[in-house]
């Protein structure tokens, strides 16, 4: 099956593409390919096709890579709808990774969470409680690491040694 697709040319980090026409089960390596049809710089998004000779293998019946389809609807070489890639690009994933909620950059990272505060309880309109003082906030700080004393050697006092237990000597009368 021939398909229409994109060789790389060009030097490390500043690539450009040939538009080939290949067979879909070898490489378009070392100029291996039947055709070529066009060209298409990424980085000055510059393209060039051969308008006759596309139409022409797309009636034979080549196919063309998703990246080279949209090109061509894209310079509206051929009509249609774009294809959708089968990669996302890294902005996207990035995004879509993202949680929700993200914290302000000003907060500390390793913040200690507040207490969650305890339920009220409803009261009917009947009962009324009588106004509580308003608490005041006491600032949540991480308390200082306990020190722990620094280890000093203790010299060890050495106890005489005790006598020996001599045998007490029996007197025989």
């Amino acid at each position: 099956m021939l398909m229409i697709r994109l060789f790389r040319t060009g030097k490390k980090k500043q690539p450009s593409y040939k538009v080939v026409v290949t067979d879909k089960r070898n490489a378009p390596a070392r100029g291996r390919f039947v055709e070529e049809v066009g060209t298409y710089n990424p980085l000055t998004k510059e393209v060039a096709f051969k308008k006759d000779r596309v139409a022409h293998w797309l009636q034979v019946g080549a196919q063309a890579s998703d990246t080279v389809h949209n090109l061509l609807i894209q310079n509206k070489v051929i009509e249609g709808e774009k294809r959708k890639m089968a990669f996302k690009k890294k902005e996207e994933a990035r995004v879509e990774e993202a949680p929700k909620e993200t914290a302000p950059e000003d907060k500390p990272a390793e913040e200690t969470p507040k207490p969650a505060e305890p339920a009220k309880e409803e009261v009917p309109a009947d009962e009324e409680k009588p106004e509580e003082a308003p608490q005041e906030e006491v600032p949540t700080e991480k308390p200082a690491p306990e020190q722990k004393p620094e280890e000093v050697e203790v010299p060890v006092e050495e106890k005489p040694a005790e006598p020996e237990a001599q045998p007490e000597e029996t007197v025989q009368s």
